[in-house]
């Protein structure tokens, strides 16, 4: 039987030849993670099924929702995780100034390959399907068990092909090509399915672009993204990981319920409007109508706050000054990124330009704190998600876009084009 990338994966880790598409499985589990949120509602569930851990390397909890600890509560879910990574004597221990955002900071240090299977109990752990691994996100019964036995059911997903062809232009990167899909199939156009992209496009991304295609998956309802792995792949894991990994390649007739053709070289800059990220609008259609005034920008996220995201953000903020009316927020992803920022000078930039510059936390992109918005306030974020009361009142607006388009509105003061503010 013909399989794709995912199904190949899920066959592997069940000990099976073959599976297709609807099929229940069990499978081993190369990793499993927890946040500061998830990993607290976790632990009691996990003391009713086990004593230690499956595998003390393959278990991470992460704090970065509610770090820098904004409460009393938020204190306490982060010692209970802290406190659990000790006791159980966790090999990656994670900790607040020590790391990063969830999904930055796991493939920095190398603990995802491609060929693995990874579980965590956020929704956007789909990210490392960027690095060719099957990885989703699940529940916190699910989390439990799969730290308690190393392993978890799955249903096998049928699979979308995205086959890319062409070239970025230039301040069109892979948030702008996500936008683009999910308007183009809907927020629940993937449902329960894989993401699987294919073609000559995908060497014209980038390693950042693939984790934010990979990473947004989830809002069109997927099971998981997953790209094939390539040079660029392979260099990204050997600069970052010690760890063996498998190169798990589609049959060329694999089954795909369709086929979808993404020319990258037609995608503009995109913005998803509220509240939906499928709503989304080209940066032309947006000129054509009257300005889109703003109050906040945030540059940062699990999606869009990795080195690249930052240099391009600084190339169009380089020498130029955020509106007057116009708070705009910088959150590098990990530590070692904050750190780069710092080396090529990316910070002093961002603080001249009138930015706030945060530590990592995903903080701003879910209203938990930093950034949260007032009634009636509209915010242009580079986050993954614009829906109702996401960032504070439920009267607030969220625009979803690209660092450059994110950048170039924080200078405009409203939803701008950075073709016209390019670095």
């Amino acid at each position: 039987m013909s399989m794709t990338m995912t199904q190949k994966i899920l066959a592997s880790h069940a000990g099976l030849e073959e599976v297709k598409a609807g099929q229940l499985i069990e499978a081993d589990l190369d990793l499993v993670m927890a946040n500061d949120i998830t990993g607290p509602m976790a632990l009691p569930i996990f003391s009713q099924m086990a004593d230690t851990v499956f595998d003390k390397d393959k278990v991470v909890l992460v704090p970065d929702h509610f770090t820098p600890n904004k409460d009393i509560k938020s204190a306490e879910n982060s010692k209970a995780i802290r406190d659990f990574s000790f006791n159980q004597c966790l090999t990656n221990h994670m900790e607040q100034g020590k790391c990063g955002v969830e999904h930055a900071i796991l493939p920095e240090k190398g603990l995802v390959v491609a060929g693995m299977a990874v579980i965590g109990a956020d929704s956007h752990t789909c990210t490392y399907g960027a690095l060719g691994a099957f990885s989703t996100g699940v529940g916190t019964t699910d989390i439990a068990r799969g730290m308690a036995t190393g392993k978890a059911w799955f249903k096998v997903p049928s699979a979308i092909q995205f086959h890319l062809t062409g070239k970025l232009n230039p301040y069109v990167s892979g948030k702008d090509v996500i936008l683009y899909i999910i308007h183009k199939i809907g927020v629940d156009g993937a449902l329960y399915k894989s993401m699987e992209f294919t073609g000559e496009g995908v060497k014209e991304l980038s390693m950042d672009d693939r984790f934010t295609i990979c990473n947004m998956a989830i809002e069109a309802g997927a099971k998981n993204g997953i790209f094939p792995v390539d040079e660029q792949t392979i260099v990204y894991m050997k600069e970052h990981s010690v760890k063996p990994y498998e190169i798990y390649e589609a049959d060329k007739d694999a089954e795909y319920e369709q086929t979808i053709e993404i020319n990258l070289s037609e995608i503009r800059p995109m913005v998803a409007f509220p509240h939906l990220p499928g709503n989304g609008h080209t940066i032309d259609e947006i000129e054509k109508e009257e300005p889109i005034y703003i109050d906040q920008v945030v540059i940062g996220s699990c999606t869009n706050g990795r080195m690249s995201d930052l240099r391009k953000a600084a190339a169009i903020l380089k020498g130029k000054k955020v509106a007057n009316r116009v708070r705009a927020m910088v959150v590098p992803a990990t530590q070692k990124i904050f750190m780069q920022c710092i080396k090529e000078g990316l910070l002093e930039i961002f603080v001249e330009a009138g930015c706030a510059v945060n530590t990592p936390s995903c903080g701003p992109c879910m209203g938990g704190h930093m950034g949260v918005m007032a009634k009636g306030e509209k915010c242009v974020s580079t986050t993954n998600r614009n829906f109702v009361g996401r960032m504070g009142d439920t009267q607030s607006l969220i625009y979803l876009a690209s660092p450059e388009t994110a950048a170039a509105s924080a200078i405009a003061g409203y939803i701008a084009n950075p073709e016209k503010f390019g670095g």
